[in-house]
């Protein structure tokens, strides 16, 4: 088995982002420079689908509907039972981390980009993602208040950038469609490494604020090694679950794919704001551990999954 290019470069990114990371000034901008990416990325998405692709994916409700129910329901109820775990196995701080990352939204920018590497519903994906993290805005901090003792709170800057970041871009490249949609077709060869660019892009950033943080230090490395074993258990959990209801539902393979990445895929992007909002900050660097870790797991895997997936199959029409 050869490694996978792009594998390399995202170990040489996180690699990087752990030992010269962004800080200070110079970590704020390079999250303003992953915002634009993200920004640009989405405008490429809605340059790239037509408005009747986009339309009939929103009436595509089974397959939203199960998607939403994966991360909403399906996750917490995991999370849940992970809570039940006794201290002495795994912290309280952890092990509420580990909740929090069964209760955030998917992926704004991932889950999109490992589906259309896979040749999934890139048009569903999208859909999914604006649907996951705008009802996540409201339906996490509810989470939190009832399974973790917290207080959320929802205020309209979040909303906004959401919007701001994925939606809002998204729109401007449908409504441009018409002066851009030819020129986006005829480039779409080398717009495609513009896909893995975003993805090393968000790599870089989560492993800088890890370091800045000094979040790896922060447990002692038998605790760590637990949490890591927890969330790659979850990640294997739900890249079959997913790929098992996909089957059994009768989705099609696009379908499929759209549920398996958007299904599977934790936001740190949306989960390190509402952690910060939420809890106070001695204990949000313990409590976001496990979604930090989460998160790099499913680019590594998701990467080399959609890479696999897209080799395998032919691109097949979504309609």
């Amino acid at each position: 088995m050869r490694l996978d290019p792009f594998l390399l470069l995202l170990l040489a990114v996180a690699g990087v982002g752990t030992f010269l990371p962004a800080t200070g000034d110079g970590l704020e901008v390079v999250k303003i420079g992953a915002m634009v990416t993200i920004g640009l990325l989405f405008f490429l998405y809605g340059a790239r689908l037509s408005t009747a692709d986009t339309l009939r994916n929103l009436r595509n409700w089974r397959l939203q509907l199960t998607i939403l129910a994966t991360t909403f329901v399906a996750f917490p109820l995991v999370g849940l039972l992970v809570r039940l775990t006794p201290e002495s196995v795994l912290p309280g701080p952890l092990a509420a981390g580990v909740l929090l990352l069964c209760l955030v939204p998917s992926t704004v920018q991932g889950c999109v980009v490992y589906t259309r590497i896979a040749h999934g519903n890139t048009a569903a994906a999208v859909v999914s993602a604006s649907t996951s993290n705008l009802v996540g805005v409201f339906l996490v901090p509810l989470y939190v208040a009832l399974l973790m003792g917290g207080e959320g709170r929802v205020d309209g800057g979040s909303i906004a950038r959401i919007v701001a970041q994925l939606l809002a871009p998204f729109a401007a490249g449908q409504l441009l469609r018409p002066l851009v949609g030819r020129w986006v077709e005829r480039n779409d060869g080398w717009l495609k490494r513009f896909d893995r660019s975003a993805i090393l892009v968000v790599v870089y950033v989560a492993f800088s604020e890890g370091a800045e943080a000094e979040i790896w230090s922060a447990v002692p490395a038998s605790s760590f090694a637990l949490v890591a074993v927890v969330c790659a258990a979850l990640l294997a959990l739900a890249l079959g679950g997913t790929a098992l209801v996909g089957r059994w539902g009768g989705f099609t393979r696009p379908d499929r794919m759209a549920l398996m990445f958007c299904g599977s895929t934790k936001s740190l992007a949306s989960g390190l704001p509402m952690v910060a909002v939420l809890f106070p900050g001695a204990t949000a660097a313990l409590i976001v551990l496990p979604l930090m870790i989460y998160h790099q797991f499913q680019l590594v895997v998701s990467s080399i999954l959609a890479e696999r997936l897209g080799r395998a199959a032919p691109e097949e029409p979504v309609g």
